[in-house]
């Protein structure tokens, strides 16, 4: 019976900490990581990028019109896995970027959660802002690395984390 051999310290390597990059277009963000490991075993590398984020709507009244509105509305967590496999990591190294974590904020809400006068206003056209990201990345079940970075008014892109948390 063979077993998988695992590293004693998988670090990443130096320049090599996790940096996520945030695409947003109106109502939806895209968020993706790299990093570079070293000191990995010989088993498949399983990460996860878990976003949220808050959307503001503009109230609009059975008329069409419009107003702005400062109410935020929370969105997500969703989590992107991305599985990196063992012959991909060479002598205990590998340079990764993640799948993407899409979020997106639905087209429009009720008036209540956009924060608008009344019930007969809609929540419309949202703008998302990323607040949190968590990186969490494991190797043979064993959970080496797993941060957020968050600010609960947005995250600017690039996102840079520590090396350790």
């Amino acid at each position: 019976m063979s077993t998988s051999a695992l590293a004693a310290s998988p670090h990443f390597k130096h320049g090599g900490t996790p940096v996520c990059t945030i695409a947003t277009s109106g109502s939806s963000a895209s968020v993706t990581c790299t990093a570079s490991l070293t000191g990995l075993g010989n088993a498949d590398l399983h990460i996860n990028v878990t976003v949220s984020g808050s959307a503001v709507y503009q109230c609009q009244n059975n008329g069409g019109q419009t107003a702005a509105v400062q109410n935020r509305v929370l969105e997500g967590p969703v989590t992107a896995p991305t599985t990196i496999p063992a012959s991909a990591i060479k002598n205990g190294n590998v340079t990764f970027t993640t799948d993407p974590a899409v979020l997106t904020a639905p087209a429009t809400v009720t008036g209540a959660e956009a924060g608008c006068p009344n019930a007969n206003w809609t929540g419309v056209n949202p703008t998302l802002t990323v607040t949190s990201i968590e990186l969490s990345i494991e190797q043979g079940g064993n959970t080496f690395y797993d941060c957020t970075v968050a600010n609960p008014t947005g995250l600017t892109s690039p996102v840079s984390f520590p090396a350790s948390c």
